[in-house]
């Protein structure tokens, strides 16, 4: 059994560098639906996604075959008091330097920790992975969610960072930990 964890399709949100969380349920822009239209993915028995748009919006192009199964606790990270805004408009705020200062581990403020929102998304992967005991699946989510899992679960192990993921980009996870990256 494998499962082929994909990011999202690029939003308007991720062209401009904003932090686009839990609070903004953004579409796919035309750019990012059409990359994920040129792209091959390896085919799939399920299919699982965070309930945002973007991702709801990317597993019907990626898998059309397939009715996502919606995973609340896959959401994306709240961002907080950062929801919306890119780093020109955050840069020389107290707050985010302090963030930046802390290595992204103090919560976002008015929002969640890094290390509550991993924790959120591995444990949730955790349950479907425990279920699913035959045929691949497929995980539509995004770049914060694959990194959890990934940090959690792959092997060699690596740090939450070191699974950065593009849009429309991902990791196909094996059963004993082993992975490769999808192709950008």
């Amino acid at each position: 059994m494998r499962w082929v964890l994909i990011r999202h399709g690029q939003t308007q949100g991720n062209l401009e560098g904003r932090y686009i969380g839990c609070r903004t349920d953004e579409a796919l822009c035309a750019a990012g639906a059409e990359a994920l239209r040129k792209r091959a993915y390896p085919p799939v028995e399920r299919v699982y996604a965070s309930p945002m748009r973007r991702c709801l919006e990317s597993a019907a192009i990626i898998y059309p075959e397939h009715k996502p199964m919606i995973v609340e606790a896959l959401r994306e990270c709240d961002f907080g008091a950062f929801e919306g805004l890119n780093y020109a408009e955050l840069n020389g705020r107290a707050d985010y330097q302090a963030w930046i200062d802390s290595g992204g581990q103090m919560p976002f403020p008015g929002g969640e920790s890094q290390r509550s929102f991993a924790a959120r998304c591995a444990d949730a992967f955790e349950a479907l992975w425990a279920a699913e005991k035959e045929g691949d699946c497929a995980l539509v989510a995004h770049g914060g969610t694959i990194m959890a899992i990934m940090a959690r679960y792959a092997r060699p192990r690596g740090d939450y960072f070191d699974f950065q993921v593009r849009c429309g980009a991902g990791f196909i996870l094996r059963e004993d930990g082993g992975y490769e990256r999808l192709a950008d």
